[in-house]
């Protein structure tokens, strides 16, 4: 079973990927009336593979599952709480990108973190 899991948010960080760079590429072409660049769609394809690795991480998890290094609930506990760890590095560093401050990117991060960890809550009640 946890192997079934990862590669299932495997294929799921592939499928919203290639969603994603689609989804940009035609926006793009929309949006700015001409063909995307090399360029441009370098950029666009950095975005979208940093969207399967957001997705595709907690895989590691359900491997180690796998392995019979972890539990599988313990596969879903580290999943879980990962996945706001990464969002509040993303949210920190979409700041720096920004050009903020340390401080600000820290509260834009923490901002991200709260957001996501009350996600995690309700889900968890919910299920």
């Amino acid at each position: 079973m946890p192997g079934v899991i990862a590669g299932s948010l495997v294929a799921t960080g592939v499928a919203v990927g290639l969603a994603e760079l689609y989804a940009e590429v035609v926006g793009t072409e929309t949006r700015t009336r001409h063909r995307v660049s090399r360029d441009r769609f370098g950029a666009i394809a950095a975005d979208s593979i940093a969207v399967l690795f957001g997705i595709s991480f907690p895989a590691v998890f359900f491997l180690l599952a796998a392995a019979d290094v972890m539990e599988v609930h313990t596969a879903f506990v580290w999943a879980r709480w990962s996945g706001l760890g990464l969002i509040g590095f993303y949210g920190y560093m979409a700041g720096r990108l920004a050009g903020a401050g340390v401080a600000t990117c820290l509260i834009q991060a923490l901002g991200a973190a709260v957001i996501a960890g009350a996600l995690i809550i309700v889900k968890a009640l919910l299920h």
